[in-house]
């Protein structure tokens, strides 16, 4: 049975501000724990009014510090934005301070518009095209002998779990060369999943990291005691993602009833893309979305997000989700 992880973007709702998003994001790691999902994770992302994951390795280490035995990990850390001996130093540091619950994802794209990525990097010569060079220099630089000269204290010797993020071929090919495990972003972008996953399995050539394939997929859960309840709290992702994808990035804003049906034709073809990996409401609506998912995919772990306005619904969302994935583990 897939294990079942936690993607947390830390996210600021309308009357909310990054304070708060920091308490609840702690909350919900340790609810999560108790519930037995494995990681927790935390994804970067810059100049976006909803999210307050930007510092991810700032952020981590908040919720490491207030659980005890939950992964948690960047899912993940936008490589091209920052030199690798700094993440092999930051993660070096956090290895230190948890160790052996430490995970690194590691994504091409800049998780910014491109204003903001020229910001990060300030060297015009940084290109995402160096991504596969930066990956292995970051992973010797958390060896025990690493083969450049220069030294990552912390770091050295961290040997921190690296996975590779993608959403196209591209990251699939990557993790398959270099025997690393892959996950993939279905739950926001699943038009290459098959393809990808396959093309994944297909090429994996064993490592010293990893002895055969190993997938995470995203996924989205809304759950809520009844399929009515479940409805409305799915509209503040989707009211977001819409707003995203149209250029006007906002706060997470309070359900609206009806919106999905409500929404423009280019609206609606934009929201069906994802709601092909998603799941909206009760128990039993999702554990048979859930079983479909996993049946299909072969799926080895999901990575569940949901950002909902109320975070008490949220919390139970992903109440409801452990106790899904226990029945699923149980039944023939």
């Amino acid at each position: 049975m897939a294990a079942f992880s936690v993607l947390d973007l830390s996210p600021i709702a309308e009357g909310g501000d990054a304070a708060q998003s920091f308490r609840n994001s702690l909350d919900l790691a340790q609810h999560a724990e108790r519930w037995g999902y494995r990681r927790f994770w935390l994804a970067e992302h810059h100049g976006m009014p909803g999210i307050a994951s930007a510092a991810t390795s700032v952020l981590i280490a908040h919720v490491a510090g207030g659980t005890k035995t939950i992964r948690v990990g960047a899912g993940g850390i936008m490589l091209p934005n920052h030199s690798p001996l700094v993440i092999a130093e930051q993660f070096g540091t956090l290895e230190a301070l948890f160790p052996g619950r430490i995970d690194l994802g590691l994504g091409r794209a800049p998780g910014s518009d491109q204003a903001t990525a020229r910001a990060l990097r300030r060297n015009l010569m940084s290109d995402a095209d160096e991504f596969p060079r930066d990956v292995l220099e970051l992973i010797d630089l958390m060896s025990d002998e690493p083969e450049q000269r220069i030294r990552a204290v912390p770091g050295l010797g961290a040997k921190v779990p690296v996975w590779i993020l993608g959403s196209s071929h591209y990251g699939a090919q990557l993790a398959a060369m270099l025997g690393l495990p892959y996950a993939f972003a279905s739950h926001f972008a699943p038009q290459a999943l098959m393809q990808a996953i396959e093309l994944y399995r297909s090429l994996f050539k064993p490592s010293k990291f990893l002895d055969k394939p190993y997938v995470m997929l995203g996924y989205n859960v809304f759950a809520a005691d009844t399929d009515e309840e479940a409805k409305p709290l799915a509209t503040s992702w989707q009211q977001s993602f819409v707003n995203l994808r149209s250029g006007r990035p906002g706060r997470l804003p309070p359900p609206r009833e009806g919106f999905y049906e409500q929404s423009t034709g280019g609206e609606r073809a934009l929201l069906d893309t994802i709601l092909s990996c998603t799941a909206i409401g009760s128990p039993a609506t999702v554990k048979e979305r859930l079983r479909e998912f996993i049946a299909e995919t072969r799926a080895d772990e999901l990575m569940i997000a949901g950002a909902m306005y109320d975070h008490r619904a949220r919390v139970h969302s992903y109440e409801i989700a452990a106790q899904v994935r226990e029945e699923l583990a149980t039944s023939p």
